[in-house]
């Protein structure tokens, strides 16, 4: 779960955040995801309970089961892909975020954009839940 750590290694000192312009976003792209998307991701190998049994997610704290993490970076890239890198993945040379709330199946991913160069920052809120930003910090590299 956020923040169990366990890993034995100092808690902070992580990688420095990127920064998301403090202006409006220059590009806002929306992206569905599909109520059965969980099942879906399970077919990449990642077969957590808290992906598909509510009664698993309602034990460890959700009202539901969540997405998995890889579902929601690839809707975050997607929407970059098909606004910014005209839908040709081998531009992207660098696409990180911090993962900060989880998103549900079928809730609509808000995907916020800035441009400065050949840099995108981006972040994610879900329409569903009116500034919940679930992706945030994101940068992404196009050449």
């Amino acid at each position: 779960m956020p923040g169990d750590g366990g890993f034995g290694g100092s808690p902070s000192g992580g990688p420095a955040l990127h920064e998301i312009p403090d202006r409006a976003p220059d590009l806002v792209k929306e992206c569905n995801t599909r109520p059965d998307q969980e099942f879906l991701y399970a077919l990449s190998g990642d077969r957590n309970p808290l992906h598909r049994d509510p009664a698993f997610a309602k034990m460890v704290g959700f009202p539901r089961p969540i997405l998995h993490g890889l579902c929601s970076y690839g809707t975050a890239c997607r929407a970059v892909l098909s606004t910014l890198a005209q839908a040709q993945p081998e531009r992207i040379t660098q696409f990180d975020l911090r993962f900060s709330k989880p998103v549900f199946p079928s809730e609509t991913l808000v995907v916020e954009l800035w441009q400065d160069g050949s840099a995108f920052s981006y972040r994610a809120s879900v329409k569903e839940r009116p500034g919940t930003v679930v992706l945030n910090n994101g940068l992404c590299l196009l050449t």
